[in-house]
């Protein structure tokens, strides 16, 4: 997902790519950040997995901001959305397997 998201920010117009662009990129990275976390962490694992989950429906939003500014074509859009929804089902799955979800 971090790699396509790399890959694709580099056609985004100059008013988009330092915004919109390195916004998105920063979330993936954190988000990326908080799963390692999570998996060294035993004790704030709940947690960080809580934070991975917000940054993923920030990625979520911020991709989308992108397509309706059309950024991102379409098929690209599909694309990482589909990556996207599998983080999102895995972070899920994690912490259901905690025994409990910490998700509004």
């Amino acid at each position: 997902m971090l790699l396509e998201l790399f890959k694709v920010s580099n056609n985004f117009s100059r008013d988009y790519r330092f915004t919109i662009g390195e916004q998105i990129k920063k979330e993936t990275i954190e988000m990326m950040m908080c799963v390692y976390r999570a998996n060294k962490s035993f004790e704030g694992r709940r947690g960080w997995l809580g934070t991975a989950r917000e940054k993923i429906e920030t990625i979520r939003v911020l991709l989308r901001i992108l397509k309706d500014l059309k950024q991102v074509s379409l098929k690209k859009f599909i694309s990482i959305n589909e990556h996207i929804e599998s983080v999102s089902k895995q972070l899920a799955y994690w912490e259901n397997s905690l025994g409990g979800s910490t998700s509004k």
